[in-house]
């Protein structure tokens, strides 16, 4: 089994060599881009993939092509979400947000790069094509109007309502799921001969894992402060948005996400795989701190 911090030192060395191959190499957009996709960040989105693929014995050559794009989507969306127009953060991962550090045109700019950089990497993984096809259908639709952008917008208009538990999980299933549950498609559909009961554990497993990442998300942002978090505490209370703990109660919301991992192990008991680092990572991310 690789470690945790193995990968995320592998994924971080091809991030830098994925934009150091970028033109022109020196320019304020492209600093404003390194800013974002190469800061502190816990790297959940790739640790995902890669336990997913060495389940599925799929290369880690390939895998870095996959992990490599969804983490550029995910730090796309980061600088988005912090612009004024959205949720209005001063702070992210420790650091100034993008918007702060440059200017919001500049970050605007990064993040629509980001994103174009994401399928460009995609687009380059040695694989067949037919695959590659798949793959990059998989993250536009997870990244686009039925996943993460659109539930971004579902969130931006519950702003100042009071929704219910089922609402706030279609939400958080579109806006934090679909791009958790893409890690595991990604390297599902890198492997056309898994039978087809086995590529719905592997699904289910990161349904109930990406629901519980967002609930955990939720229960952190009313238990920790801003120094370990990184970003700003309470913020979800600032813009006046439904949660977990506020329909649950924290004791509630850290219980739901208990039963969300459970049900995730429950789908990976069915796999006759090695799942063992999925399952670490779910512990990592039940059990994290920011």
């Amino acid at each position: 089994m690789i470690s945790q911090a193995i990968l995320q030192q592998r994924i971080n060395q091809f991030l830098t060599e994925q934009l150091n191959r970028c033109q022109p190499h020196d320019s304020r957009l492209k600093q404003a881009m390194a800013y974002s996709l190469l800061s502190d960040g816990k790297r959940m989105r790739p640790l995902l993939v890669y336990a997913t693929a060495n389940s599925l014995q799929l290369e880690l050559a390939v895998a870095d092509h996959l992990a490599a794009a969804l983490e550029m989507i995910h730090a796309y969306s980061l600088i988005h979400d912090d612009l004024p127009a959205m949720d209005n953060d001063d702070l992210r991962r420790g650091q100034a947000t993008n918007h702060i550090a440059f200017d919001e045109a500049t970050a605007i700019l990064a993040g629509d790069a980001l994103q174009s950089l994401a399928f460009a990497s995609l687009a380059a993984a040695p694989a067949e094509p037919i695959v590659v096809v798949k793959w990059v259908r998989e993250l536009a639709q997870a990244s686009g109007l039925a996943g993460m952008a659109g539930g971004q917008s579902l969130d931006l208009i519950s702003e100042q309502q009071t929704v219910d538990l089922s609402q706030l999980q279609q939400i958080h299933n579109a806006k934090t799921g679909a791009l958790l549950r893409a890690c595991v498609a990604m390297p599902v559909l890198g492997h056309p001969t898994l039978p087809q009961d086995q590529q719905q554990h592997f699904l289910r497993f990161a349904e109930h894992l990406g629901l519980a990442f967002q609930v955990v998300d939720d229960v952190l942002d009313v238990t920790q402060d801003t120094a370990t978090l990184g970003k700003p505490a309470h913020s979800d209370t600032k813009n006046n948005k439904s949660t977990y703990p506020s329909l649950l109660g924290t004791a509630g919301a850290q219980q739901k996400a208990n039963e969300l991992i459970e049900a995730a192990f429950d789908a990976l008991d069915q796999l006759p795989q090695d799942t063992d680092e999925l399952r670490d990572l779910a512990h990592t991310i039940l059990h994290r701190k920011h």
